[in-house]
């Protein structure tokens, strides 16, 4: 006759409460929903004293570093919508919200 419960799992049968899915972290930047990959910047640079972090994707971080100076940060501290005012990091953010969150490419090199 066979076992009415599994050996391994005697109460396999009896309904489990589910796990919460986690809450979607968002990026700082764009404001999708991180991915695997998630990069804690610092929207003001530890050289300039900032201490808080922020989520990001990684791709979003390198728009920033591509696109600002660390001074240029310090400026705008905490606040997203000075950074985007920058046209570039304008269309940016519009060109990446319909991607997927674990989406990557490369970046423009950082003008000098």
């Amino acid at each position: 006759m066979a076992r009415k419960h599994s050996k391994h799992d005697p109460y396999g049968d009896l309904d489990r409460e589910e796990e919460a899915p986690k809450a979607a972290v968002l990026c700082w930047l764009c404001g999708r929903p991180t991915g695997k990959t998630i990069v804690w910047h610092h929207p003001v640079p530890k050289s300039r004293g900032g201490r808080d972090v922020v989520p990001m994707h990684p791709i979003c971080q390198q728009t920033l570093i591509t696109n600002f100076t660390n001074s240029e940060l310090q400026r705008h501290g905490m606040e997203v919508s000075g950074l985007l005012e920058n046209p570039t990091v304008r269309k940016f953010v519009d060109w990446v919200a319909n991607k997927d969150p674990d989406f990557t490419a490369t970046t423009a090199k950082k003008k000098r």
